[in-house]
Order: structure tokens, then C-alpha cells, then sequence
């Protein structure tokens, strides 16, 4: 008997089949990207209000993301193409690969040792030769400030942001003592808002 996962590759070959759904046969990669980035988002708002049976709907969604991709990247040219078995494969062995701890014989440290291990692992993977490279540059500014202030940390790097405007500039600090403080400013900032929205929400059931 198919697990789920496998019923749900099934599903998603029969959709996108001819004589399927002419919506899904419709989509490319470019068209879908809208929808994987509302669900990431919408599992993070599951996790945030703590809705665990949202996450697990929430989660299928996202599944489903990753399936449809690599559906249609069965479609490429045979030198492109991969399919769902070279996605697991490849996150599968990734997972072997920088967990040598636990699937060879390398002492385990603390989780920020562990952490760091895993960092220096993708750099050498990837050859990476500058600390921005594979940081993408379309996710939320907080986020992206991030994750720059602390690559440049992690390589040693004191680096003075160019002039922009004062408001940059201050929320650029911001983001900088907050990494400092080992907080992540895109999740404390969200907090305060989802706060500020229920603020809101008191104000208006009493104006009403």
C-alpha cells in the first residue's frame, strides 16, 4: 500500500497530466512563487498563535509547493531535469553529510558549536568566497540585515553601512544591537505587532 506521500506524488502527476486540472497545468515556476512565499508565511503564522491543527494544514500547503516545483521541473530538458526522489535524495544525504556527529565518528559539541559547524560545511560546499553569497536579497529588509550583520561577524568583518537616510540608518542600528543580544529582530518585531494589533482590536470592541 502507497504511504500518503507518495498518493499525494500521484495527485499531483494526475493534475498536471494532460486531461487533469487546466489550472495546475497552467503554472510554471515563476508563476508559483507568489504562493510559496503566502504559505511559508502562513505557517509561521500557525506556529506564532500556536494552531496545531492549522500548522498541519498549513504544512500540507507547503508541501504541496515543493511537490509542484518538482513536478514541473520533470518537465526541463533532460539535463536539468530532477524530479520529489532527487529532492529527498539530495536533502537526504545533505543531512548525513553535515551531521557527522551523529552518522560518523565526530564528537558532538554544544548547539552553537554545532551551528557554526553546519556553516562552515555549506561554505565549503558551496565555495563560497564572500560572506553574502547565498543570502537572498528578496526576504523582508529586517531579515536580510540580519543575516548580513551576521555573516560579517562571522568572518570578522567591521563594516559601516554607506549613507542612506536617517531613518535607515536608525533602524540599521537597531538590527545590529539586536543581533548582538542573540535576538532576532524580524520574530521580536512581529511579537510587538501582533501585540499592536491586539491593542487595536480592544480599542475598536470598546469605541463600538
Amino acid at each position: 500500500m502507497a504511504s500518503q506521500l507518495e498518493r499525494a506524488v500521484e495527485l499531483m502527476d494526475r493534475l498536471r497530466s494532460p486531461g487533469g486540472c487546466p489550472w495546475d497545468a497552467a503554472q510554471t515556476h515563476e508563476s508559483l512563487t507568489r504562493y510559496l512565499l503566502e504559505e511559508a508565511y502562513e505557517v509561521i503564522d500557525a506556529i506564532e498563535t500556536r494552531d496545531f491543527a492549522l500548522l498541519r494544514e498549513e504544512l500540507g500547503d507547503l508541501l504541496l509547493q515543493v511537490l509542484f516545483h518538482s513536478r514541473l521541473a520533470e518537465e526541463l530538458p533532460a539535463e536539468q531535469a530532477f524530479g520529489i526522489e532527487d529532492v529527498a535524495g539530495d536533502l537526504a544525504d545533505k543531512l548525513v553529510r553535515r551531521h557527522p556527529h551523529v552518522f560518523a565518528d565526530v564528537v558532538a559539541g554544544s548547539a552553537d558549536q554545532l551551528n557554526e559547524t553546519w556553516e562552515r560545511h555549506k561554505i565549503a560546499e558551496k565555495g563560497r568566497t564572500s560572506a553574502t553569497d547565498g543570502v537572498p536579497l528578496a526576504q523582508p529588509a529586517l531579515a536580510l540585515t540580519s543575516k548580513l550583520v551576521s555573516r560579517a561577524s562571522r568572518a570578522g568583518l567591521d563594516v559601516t553601512p554607506p549613507q542612506t537616510s536617517a531613518v535607515g540608518q536608525r533602524l540599521f542600528e537597531i538590527v545590529r544591537e539586536s543581533v548582538a543580544a542573540g535576538v532576532d529582530p524580524e520574530s521580536a518585531l512581529r511579537e510587538t505587532a501582533r501585540g499592536y494589533r491586539a491593542a487595536i482590536l480592544a480599542a475598536e470592541s470598546v469605541d463600538s
